[in-house]
């Protein structure tokens, strides 16, 4: 699942590491709308691509980056995807808030919203991770990341972590720093 300003081709350069080690992948095109969307509505967009693209039970590995991690958890923890999902791996997402989100108005940009640190969502999300055993979850985060910030709030509160060794926010997913740690992630078996 992209970030807030992404398209699918955010994933390009993993999608080129990856090979034909993973296939087949969905990536959909959500329509965010700048932070207009809340999270919850994204999430149910994406269970329904979900859906349509692997039916009802075949068992799916999970990627998130940005808000679109939180999308992805959401999906997972409130909307059943807890019983098919594997993997969940996120990517610079702020799991626990940004300092980013903090001056939005919730009634104009609800999914900026639910990325602000206590938000009604995270708060959810964090209280209760029964939904979250047996699924292998694993978060990558950048130190210096202006989008995350601060950068270790982009971590989930259960599974592996990882920092990756870039500047940037967008350089999670463009950076070969990046792209070859996340990769072997997702190639492991």
């Amino acid at each position: 699942m992209h970030g807030l300003l992404d398209s699918p081709r955010v994933f390009d350069g993993l999608k080129r590491a990856l090979g034909e080690g993973r296939h087949p992948l969905l990536i959909p095109d959500l329509p965010l709308r700048l932070g207009l969307t809340p999270v919850p509505e994204a999430a149910e967009l994406l269970g329904s691509h979900i859906e349509a693209a692997f039916g009802l039970d075949q068992p799916v590995d999970v990627l998130g980056f940005s808000i679109g991690g939180v999308i992805a958890r959401t999906w997972i923890q409130l909307l059943g995807g807890h019983q098919r999902t594997r993997r969940f791996t996120s990517v610079g997402s702020p799991q626990q808030g940004t300092f980013t989100a903090q001056p939005w108005p919730g009634r104009l940009l609800a999914g900026i919203a639910d990325l602000k640190w206590g938000s009604p969502l995270l708060a959810q999300l964090n209280g209760n991770l029964d939904n979250l055993a047996g699924i292998d979850c694993c978060s990558f985060y950048s130190a210096i990341d202006l989008a995350v910030l601060p950068g270790w709030r982009a971590v989930l509160p259960v599974g592996r972590i990882q920092m990756l060794p870039v500047w940037a926010h967008p350089q999670l997913l463009r950076s070969p720093q990046a792209i070859a740690p996340l990769a072997q992630e997702l190639l492991r078996p």
